[in-house]
């Protein structure tokens, strides 16, 4: 089922640009653009690992850790190069 994943990443794009994205375009720095894209990264996948980990008997803590660092990493970048793009 496709349609529960295209909402939270139109949702989750939303918030890269107002969360992280805007408030660097602000302060005119990719750095923290890097470093709120990384802590909104946590975050958000962390909401969805930490509850499976809680609640689900047979989830295994290297997924955990795994999809954790692909969050992190994959929101900087994300968030990096939208910052890149739209202060150009």
């Amino acid at each position: 089922v496709m349609w529960p994943a295209v909402i939270f990443y139109l949702v989750y794009s939303f918030g890269i640009m107002y969360f992280v994205v805007k408030p660097a375009l602000a302060a005119k720095s990719l750095s923290m653009a890097l470093f709120r894209g990384a802590l909104l990264g946590l975050l958000a996948y962390g909401a969805y690992d930490f509850t499976n980990q809680a609640t689900l008997a047979k989830w295994p803590i290297i997924i955990t850790v795994a999809d954790l660092a692909w969050g992190v990493v994959v929101t900087a970048l994300v968030s990096a190069i939208a910052y890149l793009i739209i202060s150009k």
